[in-house]
């Protein structure tokens, strides 16, 4: 990538600080397995704590479990050993307009307070002299998901991540999503839900974005 655009990306981007999950120097030192040990026994104090019988045999594997989910499924993108080889192939086609991949299934987890963060990612890019093959467009989405999060970085980890894939800035990024901090509790409110985008590159010119936003609407 040439020292120009790499400039021009930096401008468009917020402190790179802000972007990365916060997570402790010393986070990938022990094993998965250590975590999971951890966490069961946390976890059980906490359902002790509430008053639960953890005799019952419904609730007697329920810390184990929970660990498990926590480190292999729901939170396995905070590890980097877990992002995803992405693909790319030569662009043999000269494909030079858009290509969306949209509806992605997204499942996240509020940090705030550790509950369901749930809806769709929208992904567009203009490809170059690379494709990326599709499927690795929705397991990197799957990946800076599972983690806790807010909605905002997610959207831009996103983008980020393909902006370093294809390197090239021509990138757009939309979620679609509810979040359960606000239908479930507090304000309680289960008909709103939260837009973020992300536009960078040609994606910024006005005719590209609304041809980005029609594709995505297209047949609903």
């Amino acid at each position: 990538m040439s020292n120009h655009l790499i400039n021009e990306l930096l401008k468009q981007e917020p402190d790179p600080s802000f972007l990365s999950t916060p997570l402790r120097d010393d986070a990938f030192e022990q094993s998965d397995q250590e975590k999971i040990a951890a966490i069961e026994y946390h976890f059980g104090q906490i359902m002790y704590t509430l008053g639960l019988d953890l005799n019952d045999d419904s609730l007697s594997k329920t810390p184990k479990r929970v660990a498990k989910m926590f480190v292999k499924e729901l939170f396995g993108g905070l590890n980097p050993a877990n992002k995803p080889a992405v693909s790319l192939f030569e662009n043999r086609y000269g494909y030079n307009r858009m290509l969306v991949e949209k509806d992605i299934t997204l499942y996240s987890c509020c940090e705030h307070h550790f509950v369901p963060i749930i809806g769709k990612a929208h992904v567009a890019y203009i490809p170059g002299a690379h494709v990326i093959g599709l499927s690795k467009i929705n397991r990197l989405v799957q990946y800076y998901a599972r983690r806790p999060q807010v909605q905002e970085r997610l959207t831009v980890q996103i983008a980020n991540g393909l902006k370093a894939v294809l390197q090239h800035p021509d990138v757009a990024v939309m979620i679609e999503a509810d979040h359960l901090c606000v239908a479930a509790r507090g304000i309680k409110d289960t008909q709103s839900s939260t837009v973020t985008t992300h536009y960078s590159g040609r994606f910024q010119n006005e005719t590209t974005r609304a041809e980005f936003l029609s594709l995505i609407r297209g047949g609903k």
